[in-house]
């Protein structure tokens, strides 16, 4: 199981992994946030942060993946790639990778997370079918704090990596720890910012997140990711917040 196939040329298929819980024939955002982020890899030096630009609805079809370099060097290196579906250009990421070097003379002391719960549980119960929902294991230890386990590749034939799990995983953090009611009350990203400090070890990732919501329709997501080791990164997400 995978969430998306590769067709060659650069191209890819989304499968039912993909799928969003708001409309079947369109993919949630942290599938392509995961594959584009895996596609702007650079050998030698790892992810720092990746802004990720959520042009529209993604559809589940089939698209192309044009990446650019915009900075390349030897000690930073910033490029950007383009989801393109149906002509049109529907996920825009653009990826800073450092390369790493010798350790400073002191280095932060971690936070942990929550301990992994013995207990899965069921993330919007209310649709059993949800494609990204089945595709990954949740363990919640609050109501805005979860460990998740992504149980299918992100490429279908490709081993998947730390960096893969935490960004299948970031963009649920505006669902996660919703204010308002999902049924009455869009809350909508149209970009979302990961920041990492190292890849996730391990099989699972915690996401403790929360939202703030302002007077006048605006929302602000943050959330801290974690492993069994302690935390690893941040994930910012602006929001649209209206009724339905």
């Amino acid at each position: 199981m995978s969430f998306y196939l590769p067709l060659g040329d650069d191209r890819f298929r989304p499968t039912k992994s993909t799928e969003s819980p708001w409309d079947t024939e369109m993919q949630h955002g942290g599938p392509p946030a995961a594959l584009l982020g895996h596609l702007l890899s650079v050998d030698g030096q790892r992810l720092a942060r990746i802004s990720v630009d959520f042009l529209g609805p993604i559809p589940r079809k089939d698209f192309r993946v044009e990446v650019s370099p915009l900075k390349p060097g030897r000690l930073t290196t910033l490029n950007e790639a383009h989801m393109i579906i149906d002509g049109r250009t529907a996920v825009i990421a653009r990826a800073w990778h450092i390369a790493p070097g010798p350790q400073p003379p002191t280095i932060t002391e971690t936070t942990t997370a929550d301990p992994l719960p013995a207990e899965a549980s069921v993330f919007f119960p209310e649709k059993p079918d949800w494609g990204y929902g089945q595709a990954i294991e949740w363990r919640a230890t609050d109501k805005t704090r979860i460990w998740t386990r992504v149980k299918h590749a992100l490429i279908d034939g490709t081993d998947l990596t730390g960096q893969d799990r935490a960004l299948i995983i970031a963009d649920s953090a505006n669902g996660i720890s919703a204010v308002l009611p999902l049924d009455k009350w869009l809350s909508i990203p149209p970009t979302m910012s990961t920041a990492l400090l190292r890849a996730p070890a391990g099989e699972w990732v915690h996401l403790s997140c929360r939202t703030a919501l302002s007077d006048d329709g605006l929302g602000l997501c943050t959330g801290e990711l974690y492993d069994a080791e302690g935390a690893l990164g941040q994930v910012t997400q602006p929001l649209v917040v209206r009724a339905r």
